[in-house]
């Protein structure tokens, strides 16, 4: 009930001004039906509890409302989740194999054991997956005409990486996800001021919980960030105390003609490592291909935190060496690397990428956006296959086909696990029908 307090004063606060003077602000909703098909290696980890081709079934029903009066408003957004997963059966050993990398609540229904408030209430938990509901978003916030502040649940993307971001240390999305309309929230403190030539100052302060449920320093974040508005470009530049790391992050766009440049060099003064650098370096624009729209995107990224390919067992196995190899082969950052992962900030294990999407407008309702991921050291890729179909008025499709390209060993082509079997979800259909009200 403590951690609760501080937004419990603020929400009573606002339910305290008389209720003619409240307006009511109905945003809508979504109910998603959501369908995983799995195509599984005669290797893969998930092969034998899960069986060669497992199915994962989800559902979403997210409503959005709020309350507002004179500068103060109040956001929520309910969630009822359900997922049951044939995957699951495997996620035991899963953890037991990669100690946790690949095991972040993104891959299952989400929890409030490290955030500061506990806004989740579990219907139905079994081993296949269960049911929850809970508040995705719940902020009070006041604004000004150049100041605005948010206290609560919410969701902040910063960064210039379109594909991969790693200046977006706040559950930032997997490059290979597909449905990206919403972040899940965390709960923190927000604040923005805006500056008479429309650049603006930027501060959070992010609460979160230790592994005993106290809210600590040492688990929290807090980030400050400048972005400077120009003619034809853009500059930011932020400095970030996140758990036990310093960053100092420098981006900007710039307009090339009618395409667009973006990037970030992202420094992280990590524990025993020093100083380790990041970048990601983009280059996006559109044009009419024939008589169709499209955009196109090209991206490198070089993930300071990687791994050579031979070392992607010690980020795997919790052992940190394969059978019958030496011990101490492993870098120091590995077990860095696999926290990482863990956390959900990270989403690759090697050094050097190169990433590149298309999207193309087939007829105005209808869009095919292909996606390649390219390890440029194993070599290994991710080719997705995206397609977005407005079916009718408030109703889309989304479906996307995952192709892993590149042999056993590689990381898309599944990193070997000590004993043999390797981490990899083979080929994978996504499909997904959206009711919007």
């Amino acid at each position: 009930m403590k951690a609760r307090r501080p937004l419990l004063l603020c929400l009573a606060i606002l339910v305290s001004t008389p209720a003619a003077a409240l307006e009511s602000d109905w945003r809508g909703g979504h109910l998603k039906l959501a369908e995983t098909l799995y195509r599984l290696p005669a290797d893969s980890l998930w092969r034998e509890p899960a069986g060669a081709h497992p199915q994962d079934h989800a559902a979403d029903l997210r409503l959005r409302g709020g309350l507002s009066h004179g500068p103060w408003e109040l956001q929520a957004d309910y969630q009822l989740l359900w997922r049951d997963s044939d995957l699951a059966a495997g996620s035991a050993r899963l953890s037991e194999a990669v100690g946790g990398a690949f095991t972040h609540e993104s891959a299952g229904l989400p929890g409030d054991d490290r955030r500061a408030w506990t806004l989740n209430d579990t219907l139905q938990a079994r081993p296949r997956g269960g049911s929850v509901q809970r508040l995705d978003r719940l902020t009070l916030g006041w604004r000004s005409e150049r100041l605005v502040v948010r206290l609560g649940r919410q969701a902040l993307s910063w960064g210039n990486g379109l594909i991969f971001n790693p200046a977006d240390v706040f559950n930032p999305f997997d490059p290979a996800a597909v449905d990206t309309q919403y972040k899940p929230g965390d709960d923190m403190l927000y604040a923005q001021y805006l500056q008479t030539d429309g650049s603006d100052w930027q501060a959070v302060h992010v609460v979160r919980r230790d592994e005993a449920g106290r809210r600590a320093g040492a688990v929290s974040s807090s980030a400050l960030k400048w972005h400077r508005f120009g003619t034809r470009s853009e500059l930011d530049l932020l400095l970030a105390r996140h758990l036990d790391e310093t960053l100092l992050v420098a981006g900007g766009s710039r307009s090339l003609g009618g395409a667009v440049l973006r990037g970030d060099l992202v420094l992280a003064d990590t524990v025993g490592e020093g100083w380790v650098p990041s970048l990601v370096l983009n280059l996006s624009g559109s044009w009419q291909w024939g008589k169709h729209n499209a955009v196109g995107t090209l991206e490198y990224f070089y993930n300071g935190h990687g791994l050579g390919a031979s070392d992607y067992t010690c980020v795997l196995g919790n052992t940190a060496q394969a059978p019958g190899e030496a011990v101490g082969r492993c870098p120091s950052q590995a077990e860095a690397l696999r926290e990482r992962l863990a956390r959900g900030e990270l989403f690759t294990l090697g050094r050097h990428y190169l990433a590149g999407s298309l999207g193309v407008e087939l007829t105005p309702l209808l869009q095919f956006t292909p996606l390649l991921l390219a390890n440029l050291e194993d070599p290994s890729a991710l080719l997705q296959l995206g397609l977005r179909w407005s079916l009718a008025q408030d109703w889309e499709l989304l479906a996307a086909l995952s192709l892993p390209l590149g042999p056993a060993g590689t990381e898309y082509g599944g990193p070997r696990l000590p004993g043999g079997p390797r981490a990899s979800q083979g080929e994978q259909l996504f499909l997904q029908l959206a009711r919007y009200f």
